[in-house]
């Protein structure tokens, strides 16, 4: 089984189990669409890669913790789209679930993929409680009022932003964790992984401001021009296109100069290389290309 298949088998089996079989009928199916519509699953599929790296002796807990880490991301997406913050149309290349099923229903079934994610870490932990308890501290930090995506959403409600902290909660956040939690997953101390994780997830969210003013809305599965419209903060409109570039290309080489000695190191880099290359629009990813070769000699 390839690590996306594991991973959508995985987001199956526990939005099944969590919703059971009475749960609203249209609350099921808001849920189901705000998860299983096809995506990259990159915070999962890092997760895992890093449980890997670390002997992955447990799989169940592995993929417990990549699964939490993406429900918690599906329900951001489910809030950051409602009518109060970006009134998306599209997600995904789907209609945004607040689109397709009402405002209430989204709000809601946001709400209850964040508990989702807490209960499926519960269930797959009971052969090891002793695991429990770091990855609820991982997680719980990711989605928090102080350092994660909670806050990070709040940014964009005050009127100066520092961009630095606004990337590192709103989108770090939840990349640093899964760097942790990939490692915490596998018994291992997740602490030399964070770096990793918090400059990935700065780095993606760079990407996305960049793709957000030279991307194709139909090719991304959703709007662009967002960050101008809503007037939210952007490495764009700080440092300028060149500039945003630049920094990403900083970003990824601390990234992958972060990586833990391990017996898969070099297939992480080449994910984070990869996935940085996979996010930007064709002539920039070539640009990017040519700079980061540059930049690491």
């Amino acid at each position: 089984m390839d690590v996306l298949q594991r991973i959508e088998q995985a987001l199956e089996a526990a939005v099944t189990k969590g919703m059971g079989d009475d749960s609203p009928p249209m609350l099921q199916r808001a849920v189901r669409h705000a998860v299983l519509t096809p995506a990259s699953r990159v915070r999962p599929r890092l997760c895992l890669a890093v449980a890997m790296a670390c002997g992955d002796d447990e799989p169940a807990v592995s993929d417990a913790a990549a699964v939490s880490l993406e429900l918690l991301h599906c329900a951001s997406l489910v809030h950051d789209d409602l009518p109060c913050f970006d009134d998306a149309d599209t997600r995904r290349g789907q209609p945004t679930v607040h689109r397709a099923f009402g405002e209430r229903l989204a709000v809601l079934a946001g709400d209850g993929l964040i508990v989702l994610a807490f209960e499926n870490l519960a269930w797959h932990t009971l052969r090891h409680p002793e695991r429990l308890a770091p990855l609820l501290m991982i997680v719980g930090r990711a989605v928090g009022l102080k350092d994660g995506i909670v806050a990070g959403q709040a940014w964009e409600c005050e009127e100066q932003v520092d961009l630095s902290e606004y990337h590192r909660q709103k989108t770090a956040a939840l990349f640093a964790a899964a760097t942790e939690a990939g490692a915490a997953a596998a018994g291992r101390n997740p602490a030399p992984w964070r770096t990793l994780g918090a400059m990935l997830g700065e780095a993606y969210q760079v990407a996305d401001d960049l793709r957000d003013v030279a991307g194709d809305a139909e090719a991304l599965g959703k709007p662009v021009g967002q960050d101008a419209a809503h007037g939210r903060p952007s490495a764009v409109a700080e440092l300028g296109v060149d500039g945003a570039l630049g920094r990403l290309v900083t970003l990824v080489v601390e990234a992958v100069e972060s990586i833990p000695s391990c017996p898969g190191d070099e297939k992480l880099q080449a994910l984070v290389i990869g996935e940085m290359q996979r996010l930007l629009p064709p002539p920039m990813a070539d640009d990017f290309m040519r700079q980061l070769s540059a930049a690491r000699g």
